[in-house]
């Protein structure tokens, strides 16, 4: 790259000025800057948007801090005078999705090593408190209140929780700026007192050995936020004096820790989009050898566990594209000894798994939907649990212990809220644990799913979950907002969500676009929105926005789409594509800067994910990723109305891909629609950590479109 400007110390010319009653959007000064690449060049006029995190953390800002800041702050203020019509009914609509939440709710325990752990929230806090109870007593002792943790701080993250073995100490990460660079504290749950040890710059996530004074976690990268070297930690010892055990030096992989299911080695994975490598360390001696399992070859994905000396293996080797489970005893892993559990198949995605001492549990992907198998480990005998509904989700939840018949799993539809169920595999019998109450006289018999086939251009069949409230009219007039992700091969589940019904009690129809680039149908379905393909995923969403109008669920006057993050590119291509089929769009932290921010290694993110969507320093890629950019494809043509939303502290998105972006549309389009953005200027990537603080963005954006289809309140 090469700047071809000289940063100006004058402040960045913004109107806000209002015109009689309508307000006016900030005007983003152009400043030239040459994006270079292999001898291409991209004219980027508001890179100087882009800050640094020396900068954005300065005590004193400089002029370019002070300029940005100033165009963020304006553009918030313009969206707060759009909107300011709508403030009464945004209060409206949060209390509504609040009142359907029950404030003093907890979770169904679990039970593991001695005691049965299980979090609470209490009525009119944002955040959990986390307990457990010991086999045998009846009094549930607070072993992390997060409510305490985030006093006077606007922004609180709690993650990687992880008890001793001995049962007497805890680590656990925080993050108060939302960059998703935690700090580790361990805290002595006898006493309740924090121990001195303290770690800094890592993903929150740690694994204690079994000498209960041995603690691993993984540092970050400062600049690029790469989860790369695993680290040692003694109890008592300045974290200074930390040893690496493993230094993951090349650039396109990230590191996790874990712990078998058996508890006997904790595992070391180097992950990237399309190789993986899992070493082991014996957690009974935590200063031995760490050990590969299966060395890395490009192409080769797999992730394993262990149980009564047994290692089981989820891979794709010798040409599985949907995976297949294979096993090998613990003293012999080389692949030579492995052996089939589960066959590979074509037309079956093989998801996850849970081992047990006398069964096995395949959680598989069939036709788009998730089902789970029980095999019998000793006749081999097999079965599905049926769930009876058109569309749903279904999921493997939390069974830390292997010695017992009772299969935890998890249950929700789009008029089904989040279920958890104990499941006998022996009696072949489900006990209901929990289903989320849902206040505000919320029943699902009033409410209607279906799951419908869009036909791709290229003759795809796409599916398309759905759901409204029953005495729908299917005539075309009906206001339908329409989601979709479609990328990193994570499939978007039919879930509940009682939000929405805020939207389907006003008569809209609420669809999940499953498009290429999720896995729903397969690994081929991923395969065939990455890299070289990933415009599928944009023609994907437009034929399924043009079926539901052509099946008159809705018109393109009543259309809305939705999307954030990867999704929120998605957002940005198709209205490039095809603004008149939708009449709004919500793209929350949308990746819109494609080849910019792939160009830049410095860039959080970008080094693992060239095989999710190509290396732009190869000029095949480079080509294919100008095609669909959303920054650079803006062009002069009529947009529909829009609402973006960002972080300043965003780590996965930078908030300056958004920021830029949307300058430009509002320079390039031809219509007078709304075009605003909305600022968090105290979170990240998942927007405000509190769980009522959350939901005034949803408000926000349920408002923006409800207010389009002419509905006060």
């Amino acid at each position: 790259m090469k700047q071809t400007f000289l940063l100006l110390t004058a402040a960045v010319a913004l109107v806000v000025a209002s015109c009689g009653k309508t307000p006016q959007p900030p005007v983003a000064e152009k400043i030239p800057y040459v994006v270079e690449s292999n001898g291409n060049e991209r004219v980027d006029n508001y890179f100087w948007m882009r800050l640094s995190d020396e900068q954005k953390n300065a005590e004193t800002p400089d002029s370019q801090t002070v300029k940005v800041l100033a165009y963020l702050n304006a553009e918030n203020d313009f969206a707060k005078a759009a909107m300011k019509h709508t403030v009464k009914f945004q209060q409206e609509l949060f209390e509504e999705i609040k009142g359907r939440i029950k404030e003093d709710d907890e979770t169904v325990p679990y039970f593991d090593n001695g005691y049965f752990y299980h979090t609470k929230y209490f009525e009119g806090k944002e955040y959990p408190v986390l307990y457990r109870r010991k086999d045998g007593t009846e009094t549930a002792e607070v072993m992390l209140d997060v409510n305490i943790l985030a006093e006077g701080h606007d922004y609180t993250g709690v993650g990687g929780a992880s008890v001793s073995p001995d049962n007497n100490l805890m680590a656990y990460g925080v993050d108060h700026v939302s960059r998703r660079q935690y700090t580790i504290y361990i805290k002595d749950l006898n006493t309740g007192e924090l121990l001195s040890d303290t770690i800094v710059n890592a993903t929150g996530q740690s694994v204690w050995a079994e000498d209960n004074k041995t603690l691993f976690y993984v540092k970050k990268d400062p600049e690029t936020l790469r989860a790369a070297v695993v680290m040692k930690h003694k109890l008592g010892t300045p974290a200074s004096e930390d040893q690496v055990v493993f230094d993951e030096t090349d650039e396109t992989f990230s590191v996790y820790l874990g712990k078998t299911k058996s508890k006997q080695y904790i595992t070391v994975t180097s992950n990237q989009t399309l190789t993986t490598e899992v070493r082991l360390i014996e957690a009974a001696n935590p200063d031995g050898e760490v050990m590969t399992f299966a060395p890395r070859m490009v192409g080769h994905e797999y992730s394993l566990d262990h149980l009564n000396g047994v290692f089981y293996i989820r891979t794709n080797a010798n040409g599985a594209k949907n995976f297949k489970l294979m096993s090998c005893p613990e003293n012999r892993t080389g692949m030579a000894a492995w052996k089939e559990v589960i066959p590979h198949r074509d037309d079956v995605l093989f998801e996850n798994y849970e081992i047990f001492d006398s069964y096995l549990v395949a959680d598989e992907r069939i036709q788009g939907l998730t089902n789970l198998r029980i095999i019998s480990l000793g006749d081999g005998s097999e079965h599905f649990l049926d769930f009876g509904e058109e569309t749903y989700t279904a999921g493997i939840s939390v069974n830390p212990n292997g010695n017992t018949t009772l299969l935890r799993y998890s249950y929700s539809s789009l008029t089904t809220p989040s279920s958890t169920y104990d499941y006998d595999m022996a009696a072949r019998t489900k006990t209901l644990l929990k289903q989320d109450s849902v206040l505000g006289g919320f029943d699902k018999n009033n409410y209607e799913s279906k799951r419908l086939w869009a036909t791709a251009t290229d003759g795809t069949q796409i599916p398309v979950s759905l759901v409204y409230r029953k005495g729908f009219t299917q005539d075309g007039t009906a206001p339908l907002l329409l989601y979709a992700y479609g990328s990193y091969g994570s499939s978007t589940d039919p879930y509940f969500r009682s939000s929405i019904v805020s939207l389907l009690d006003r008569g809209f129809v609420y669809a999940i676009a499953h498009i290429r680039g999720g896995s729903e149908m397969g690994r081929q379905w991923y395969e065939d929105g990455k890299l070289l393909k990933k415009i599928n995923t944009f023609t994907d969403f437009n034929d399924c926005a043009r079926f539901l109008i052509n099946e008159k669920y809705t018109s393109a006057e009543h259309l809305y789409a939705m999307g954030g993050s990867a999704g929120g590119l998605l957002m940005g291509a198709i209205v490039n594509m095809e603004p008149e089929l939708y009449n709004g769009i919500i793209a929350a932290v949308p990746f819109v800067d494609v080849v910019s921010t792939m160009l830049d290694a410095s860039i959080p993110l970008t080094t693992f994910e060239w095989d999710e969507w190509g290396d732009p320093r190869k000029q095949e890629y480079y080509d294919y990723m100008l095609l669909y950019s959303p920054y650079d494809q803006v062009k002069e043509q009529e947009y529909p109305n829009m609402l973006v939303t960002t972080g300043y502290w965003d780590s996965q998105v930078q908030y300056w891909e958004p920021a830029k972006w949307v300058a430009k549309l509002r320079d390039m389009k031809t219509d007078d629609n709304i075009l605003f953005m909305d600022v968090n200027m105290t979170a990240g990537h998942g927007g405000a950590s509190g769980r009522f603080e959350r939901l005034k963005t949803v408000a926000l954006e349920y408002a923006f479109i409800l207010d389009l289809e002419g509905l006060k309140e």
